[in-house]
């Protein structure tokens, strides 16, 4: 990996082999986010390249504080939660369902392709909260910030998410045992 400083300071300048170079350093770091948050490899490609075009116009703003792959990571996420508010609303009529609790035990047996397929497949809004909740950290008062949803709604779209998945991990596993 190359020079941080020296890269931003570089990509700054409109340096074209810099911005490759930043490429090439970060682009499998955010491509997994992008995977992450979309609904299949085609859509994260798409999300990766808006994601890097829009640190390229924006690296500008960066003034060195705090972490420069932290800056991107959220630029990244932004970028793919963007799409989303266009393509569709993120809210569901409240339902005031309790949220749900899952055993993170839950999830150990499971290979990583098969979970991460299974995110995948789940509803935009409901994939949304489960990735920013449960896989980054975000509250769900920051998660109702940037989907432009009620504390509630985040609450309650964590829950379905993972009754989902939970479902889905019970048929695998009751799959796998008949199989087996």
């Amino acid at each position: 990996m190359s020079n941080p400083i020296e890269l931003i300071n570089n990509c700054k300048n409109g340096s074209r082999q810099a911005q490759e170079q930043l490429y090439r350093d970060y682009s499998r770091i955010l491509f997994g986010i992008c995977l992450k948050y979309s609904r299949n490899k085609t859509e994260a490609e798409d999300s990766l390249h808006d994601s890097f075009m829009t640190i390229y116009s924006k690296i500008d703003q960066f003034k060195h504080q705090g972490s420069f792959e932290g800056w991107m990571k959220r630029i990244t996420i932004n970028t793919v939660l963007q799409k989303y508010r266009k393509q569709e609303s993120l809210s569901l009529v409240s339902d005031n369902i309790q949220e749900e609790a899952i055993e993170e035990a839950e999830y150990v047996d499971v290979d990583l392709q098969v979970l991460l397929r299974y995110i995948q497949e789940l509803p935009d809004k409901y994939r949304l909260t489960f990735n920013l909740y449960v896989l980054d950290g975000y509250s769900h008062k920051e998660i109702s910030e940037m989907l432009g949803t009620s504390e509630g709604t985040s609450k309650s779209n964590l829950a379905r998410a993972r009754k989902i998945l939970k479902e889905k991990i019970e048929a695998n596993k009751a799959r796998i045992h008949v199989e087996g």
